[in-house]
């Protein structure tokens, strides 16, 4: 009879497909260390079966196009809201019937895992672009047409051009591509969730880079949000060169 620490060996090395025939080997043992990894065996079959119910789930708006589009692109934005940084579009068409195992909404993500799914995503992609646009033009133009303005910069930077925008609850003037609006799309395709990815890991890494230029800030952390420390170092010491003027007129 193997002993607990060697089914433990057991299960840490199976692959996902062998889970059942695990469960069925050893679920007559009635050792509770036993009793306990074929449980854990079984609670990770119902995760990984959830997790691919969502994942089919969040293709729901692209298998709309499947037949009609060749290139179904989705498109988010981050950094709408910060008080100081750029606004960052992204845009991406991954291949038709694509699933990345925990693709989500960026915000329901940890930054771990985003930095994880930012490589998966830019290697399996068909094509990835950015739009970047800097607190002075978003003073000048205001965040919304900012906003719109990032997003026709992603689009075009795309490898391809795209037969079907899906988009996080807008309409992009602009454009002369077919376009559908999806309220909370970021968490209901995975086009959109993979464009959110995208942008909120770019948009991070480049307040994390403004960071060193001005620490006093502490941009590495609240990424230019308007957290109360962050309104604090404005009002004690002003603004520095990223910040949207338009946005901080109350606290200066």
């Amino acid at each position: 009879m193997a002993t607990i620490s060697e089914i433990r060996r057991e299960l840490s090395e199976i692959r996902p497909e062998e889970r059942q025939l695990f469960i069925e080997k050893y679920r007559s043992d009635t050792r509770s260390g036993v009793v306990k990894l074929v449980e854990s065996c079984r609670n990770q079959i119902n995760r990984e079966e959830k997790e691919a119910e969502r994942l089919e789930n969040m293709l729901f708006y692209e298998k709309k196009y499947y037949e009609s589009c060749e290139y179904i692109c989705g498109i988010d934005e981050a950094g709408r809201g910060p008080l100081a940084g750029p606004v960052v579009a992204g845009a991406v068409i991954l291949p038709k019937g694509l699933k990345i195992p925990y693709l989500n909404d960026s915000k329901q993500l940890s930054e771990k895992r985003r930095e994880e799914l930012f490589d998966i995503i830019m290697d399996r992609a068909l094509a990835v672009g950015t739009g970047i646009v800097s607190p002075e033009r978003i003073d000048e133009i205001n965040i919304l047409q900012a906003t719109y303005e990032a997003m026709r910069q992603a689009v075009g930077h795309l490898k391809f051009r795209p037969d079907i925008l899906l988009n996080d609850a807008v309409i992009i003037p602009g454009l002369d591509v077919p376009q559908e609006k999806i309220i909370k799309g970021d968490a209901k395709s995975l086009s959109i969730a993979a464009a959110s990815v995208i942008a909120k890991v770019t948009r991070d890494r480049m307040m994390k880079a403004y960071h060193e230029i001005f620490p006093e800030y502490g941009f590495d952390k609240h990424k230019g949000y308007g957290s109360k420390e962050h309104i604090e170092k404005i009002q004690a010491i002003g603004p520095c060169p990223i910040h949207r003027r338009s946005f901080i007129t109350h606290f200066i």
